[in-house]
């Protein structure tokens, strides 16, 4: 009879045995008009590469120019996540080939994000009741976002297997802020249900907001889960991370999928690698991807075409007087008035 051990241990077995520890990242399109460095349009959907530019396309010689309400936006969300908002940051160049990078580089920030060090509290059900948890924000940064691949042929849309790529530009210098949590640790099996709480409360966040359409189904929330396993008392054990993972449900399965993979081959005595990895949803599994780059592999520098940003107390102030009333205090407030509980006010609202 073989001993070997199975591919995946089922989830509450191995939460059993193993601490989990996970990270988001999450990539929010901002709503904007233009782009982030450009005055190109920004629309959904538009015919391939018919909203470019000198600037997105990163043709020598172009300037980018920061778009103000995307800076304005950064901060709302920030002021929004209990952040603290920087009184001067800076972009850098992100050094990276890919072909949907039409500068080999990104702008982004690295060392000196707009906003960080806040926090998001999320809800999930129990057996004892609702159970409120607290995800720590690490930062809250600023950049541009890439271009799109098709890859043609093949079974699995794919590079491996393609016949041909595809790209399109459109997408290429809209407005990103991405949202990084610090690890959170502590949530036992509740694991995949806090991630997916996350992520929707953040969703509902932006649209409150207004800063975005959050649509996952177009690419304008994304999402890139870190899971690592520990024994308990243990340090953290490495990391791997999910990529683009583009609905609610996925996150939840990403994490799953991910518990079950790692403590199979933890209790096999092999070793977790730092890699990235492509969710796929028709099976629920993830496979490889790519080793995981450290942050010096990108050779960040700081922009040397582009000033600072030093926003000032009195903007600061006047942003903050413009956000709504945030969604988990408008649950409570009509809990309150209504006399309701959490789930009848979900059928409602």
């Amino acid at each position: 009879m073989s001993t070997a051990m199975p591919e995946t241990i089922p989830y509450d077995e191995a939460l059993n045995i193993f601490e989990p520890v996970f990270g988001l990242e999450v990539h929010v399109e901002m709503g904007t008009n233009s782009k982030m460095f450009c005055s190109c349009p920004t629309v959904f959907g538009g015919d391939p590469n018919t909203q470019v530019c000198p600037v997105c396309l990163g043709l020598p010689g172009s300037m980018p120019v920061v778009n103000r309400t995307a800076v304005e936006s950064t901060i709302r969300i920030g002021l929004a996540l209990n952040c603290t908002i920087a009184s001067w940051c800076r972009f850098a160049r992100k050094n990276y080939f890919y072909p949907d990078m039409p500068k080999d580089y990104q702008i982004s920030q690295y060392d000196e994000p707009l906003c960080s060090d806040g926090y998001l509290d999320v809800t999930v059900p129990t057996a004892d009741g609702p159970k409120v948890v607290r995800v720590e924000i690490e930062r809250v940064h600023m950049e541009e976002d890439t271009g799109k691949l098709t890859h043609t042929g093949g079974a699995t849309g794919r590079i491996h297997g393609a016949d041909y790529s595809l790209v399109d530009y459109n997408r290429a210098g809209i407005p990103l802020i991405e949202i990084v949590t610090k690890p959170v640790a502590g949530a036992g099996h509740l694991v995949a249900d806090v991630a997916k709480a996350y992520v929707a409360e953040l969703r509902d966040l932006m649209r409150a907001l207004g800063v975005s359409d959050v649509r996952m189904e177009e690419g304008s929330l994304r999402c890139d889960v870190n899971l690592s396993l520990n024994m308990p008392g243990a340090p953290m054990g490495t990391r791997s991370e999910t990529k683009n993972v583009n609905s609610l449900r996925s996150v939840e399965r990403a994490v799953r999928s991910e518990v079950e993979r790692q403590s199979a081959l933890l209790q096999a005595g092999g070793r977790v690698v730092q890699e990235t990895r492509h969710f796929h949803e028709d099976i629920g599994r993830s496979t490889s991807g790519r080793s995981k780059e450290q942050a010096e592999d990108y050779r960040y520098f700081p922009e040397p075409d582009l000033v600072p940003i030093a926003p000032s107390l009195a903007w600061i102030d006047e942003l903050r007087a413009t956000l709504p009333e945030l969604p988990s205090a408008k649950r409570s407030r009509l809990e309150a008035e209504w006399g309701i509980t959490p789930f009848e006010l979900a059928t409602v609202v």
